[in-house]
């Protein structure tokens, strides 16, 4: 097969495409043959030595895909060869041929073609999971989401509006701006020169948002407790501004508030079986009428993963970078 190799930590000119052996299904997966693929700024961290995959996925980077079913293993009901589907992965997406726990697959929505459908699994799952399973943001209720452009931000712009929240978001140009309005974001906030405390406590009449999905970490905590409602619920999801900030416990808790970290990659796999079973159920019948659709910054081959990297890094895309295998 086909797949994404680096020959050492580093940049995004260390990684190239190689053969590699085929890899074949065990008791409980199935084997796909890869259509498309999609980057995820773990792949970044992982690319340059700051986030080994974790114990038993493959060292081929790529948390997500779409393609048809080729192989079937033992113990695995519900599947058939020449299945279309996208999956949630540990690791391995970036290659012609991927191995995925079955609990993992997902139906391609109605109305979604196979390449496009790359976009999905990832954002779909973290989204749903934090933002609704762990977070429970309910209709009415007013949530916050930090880089609203990004893959993960466009789908959590979608997904709340459409099942009633009220929705902020930050985003760093007027043009990203006005795209995710154009999503149904009810107020965007400029993080460059806007204080997103105080556009949060101007627009809620002082009160705060219930929700807020963070992808900063450290740089945005106590920040974040500021802008939090009377039992609001932080989730962080992402530590681009550092992993060791300070926490206002008094603040917190005088808000009544939650504050969690969540990762999905590391997840058990009946974990992320049933992310991806309540995924189905509640989310693509969005996507297949249209209320929801996978954002698609541009399309390259596989051949072009250094650039596509390079693309993810320089932060200027929108939505999701699709890789076609």
């Amino acid at each position: 097969m086909r797949a994404v190799i680096a020959a050492e930590p580093g940049g995004p000119e260390v990684l190239s495409v190689a053969e590699l052996p085929d890899v074949a299904p065990g008791p409980g997966e199935v084997a796909l043959d890869v259509a498309a693929t999609a980057i995820n700024r773990a792949d970044l961290l992982q690319r340059q030595g700051f986030y080994p995959p974790p114990p038993g996925a493959p060292d081929v980077m790529g948390l997500e895909c779409s393609g048809t079913v080729a192989e079937v293993g033992p113990e695995v009901t519900g599947w058939t060869v020449g299945d279309e589907v996208c999956a949630l992965l540990a690791g391995g997406g970036y290659a012609s041929r991927v191995v995925v726990p079955a609990g993992q697959l997902m139906p391609v929505p109605a109305g979604i073609d196979l390449v496009t459908a790359a976009a999905l699994p990832e954002v779909a799952c973290t989204v749903w999971s934090n933002v609704f399973m762990v977070a429970g943001l309910k209709p009415d209720e007013t949530f916050l989401v930090h880089g609203g452009a990004g893959g993960i931000g466009t789908f959590a712009i979608q997904l709340a509006s459409r099942l009633g929240g009220r929705v902020f978001a930050t985003a760093g140009t007027p043009e990203k701006l006005a795209f995710c309005s154009g999503l149904g974001a009810d107020v965007t906030i400029n993080y460059r020169d806007q204080d997103f405390v105080e556009i949060v406590r101007k627009e809620t009449g002082g009160a705060g948002v219930d929700v807020i999905l963070d992808n900063m970490g450290a740089k945005y905590l106590g920040r974040n407790v500021e802008a939090l409602a009377t039992g609001g619920r932080l989730v962080v999801i992402g530590m681009q501004g550092g992993t060791k900030g300070e926490l206002d416990i008094g603040a917190l808790a005088r808000r009544q508030g939650t504050v969690t970290a969540r990762l999905l990659r590391p997840r058990p796999v009946a974990e992320k079986a049933a992310v991806c079973a309540s995924v189905v159920e509640h989310v693509w019948p969005l996507v297949a009428d249209g209320r929801v659709r996978p954002v698609v910054h541009g399309t390259l081959p596989l051949e072009e993963i250094a650039e596509a990297h390079r693309l993810m890094e320089n932060g200027e895309h929108t939505g999701k970078i699709l890789l076609t295998v």
